[in-house]
Order: C-alpha cells, then sequence, then structure tokens
C-alpha cells in the first residue's frame, strides 16, 4: 500500500502579513486550525509542519504536532515541502496543505490521495471550485483555472480566464492551493528552472505544465479561503463567531 505525508509549510515573515501562522482566529492560531483539520483526514500516514522559524515550531510541539525545521532561503512552500519529501524515503505520495486555509476539508485531502492511487497517469492533483462571487474573477489575485474534458489543466492565470465573450455563460473555476503529488515527480519538479510563463504570471504550478507534467483538477461544490491579509483573518473570525451562534442556538 502507497504511504501519504501530509506536510503544511508555514513561515514567519509574510510580506503583508507577518506572523500570520500564530495569528489567533476564534481563540487559537491560524496554523493550528489547518492542523486540525488536516488531522480529520484519514488517508494521511503522517502529518508534519514544515517551517524555518522557531516560533512557529516551539507552538506547533505544543499542539504535538510533528515538526520538520528547514532551511530560511526557500523561494516557495513548495520548495520548502520538497526538502522534507526528499528526506521521507518511505512515502510514495506527499500533499501540500497551504497553511493559511484554516478551513481546508479534510474530504479533500483525501480525495486527493484517492486521485492518485486510481490514475497512475496523473503526476499532480491539485483542485478548484465555481466562483461565488464571480466578480471576483477578475481579480488578480485569485488564481483561476481552465480544465479539459477529463479534468486536466490545461492553464492556470491571474487573467479572467476564459475571455468572457459571453460573461453570463462562463463560470470561472477557482484554484486552491493544496496539491498531491508523487513523490518523486516533487523532487523533480523544484529540479527545474523557473519557466518562462511562470515568471510571468508567477504561478509555479505553470513550471508543471510547461514541462509536461499531468496536472489533474478536482473540480468542488466549493472552497476554502485563505488568509492574506490581517483584514481577511478577521472576516474569517467573524464567520466562525457566526457558526457557533447558529449552533449554540439548535
Amino acid at each position: 500500500m502507497n504511504k501519504v505525508l501530509g506536510v503544511i509549510p508555514a513561515r514567519w515573515a509574510s510580506t503583508r502579513f507577518p506572523g500570520k501562522p500564530l495569528h489567533l482566529v476564534a481563540g487559537k492560531p491560524l496554523l493550528q486550525h489547518v492542523l486540525e483539520r488536516c488531522r480529520e483526514a484519514k488517508n494521511l500516514n503522517s502529518l508534519i509542519i514544515a517551517t524555518d522559524d522557531m516560533r512557529i515550531a516551539t507552538f506547533a510541539f505544543e499542539w504535538g504536532a510533528e515538526v520538520a525545521l528547514t532551511s530560511p532561503r526557500h523561494r516557495s512552500g513548495t520548495d520548502r515541502v520538497a526538502e522534507v519529501a526528499k528526506k521521507a524515503t518511505k512515502f510514495d505520495y506527499i500533499i501540500s496543505i497551504q497553511g493559511d486555509e484554516p478551513l481546508v476539508d479534510p474530504h479533500l485531502i483525501d480525495k486527493l490521495v484517492e486521485k492518485l492511487h486510481s490514475d497512475r497517469k496523473i503526476d499532480i492533483v491539485t483542485a478548484a471550485h465555481p466562483f461565488e462571487n464571480p466578480a471576483e474573477a477578475s481579480s488578480p489575485h485569485q488564481v483561476k483555472v481552465v480544465v479539459d474534458a477529463s479534468g486536466r489543466a490545461l492553464y492556470f492565470s491571474r487573467a479572467a480566464i476564459p475571455f468572457p465573450r459571453s460573461p453570463s455563460k462562463i463560470k470561472y473555476l477557482r484554484h486552491q492551493g493544496i496539491y498531491g503529488f508523487r513523490r518523486a515527480v516533487l523532487l523533480q519538479f523544484v529540479k527545474w528552472k523557473a519557466s518562462p510563463l511562470e515568471r510571468a504570471e508567477s504561478l509555479e504550478q505553470l513550471r508543471a505544465l510547461e514541462n509536461g507534467v499531468k496536472v489533474h483538477v478536482l473540480i468542488t461544490d466549493k472552497g476554502s479561503p485563505g488568509i492574506d491579509t490581517p483584514q481577511d483573518a478577521h472576516a474569517l473570525e467573524q464567520k466562525l463567531v457566526r457558526a457557533q451562534r447558529r449552533a449554540f442556538s439548535r
């Protein structure tokens, strides 16, 4: 049976939100929310927080998490995940889970693993969902993806793709930054140089497409919001408080 490692990359020095992983949301650090959701997934054999910051590591140890201290020189979360994967020789699949998506769905994590199990032709699997507000598709901060009839990614972009000749007929897909890799593919991916399209869009997943890697996209009904700014964290906290009130009122 193939073994699966989940890795949550976490760094302190976010440009827009320094210290984000330990920012309190509804009484818990953001990263702890992510960890607890990931622990609900059934298809992970092991789960590691990968960080270069002892403040994050200290808290993670208190939560009972396994921690890998990684290089501070990594340019991306994927590079950090790959450092862990390189040493994790007994694992076949690596699931990279964003450390700033506190509502990540554990069932989605399981589905990524199941897709890698069921189709040997897939090298990388990720996820996307329709925009709840189609107007958000015009934002360059929201990454869009288009797929073929089999669910394979054709292109990722910060632009609104496909071009809306008839806007009312377009259903844009928002890419969610969660990935399932075959370990060998991940280790090869980080060896490749940044590709022209990747540099143009500042989207590292385009490096995979430009090198002929098949990326399958699981389409879900809804996704989990990423937290990029303190304002995002505040909005999430209000959402969680409302949900708790509804639960107590039943």
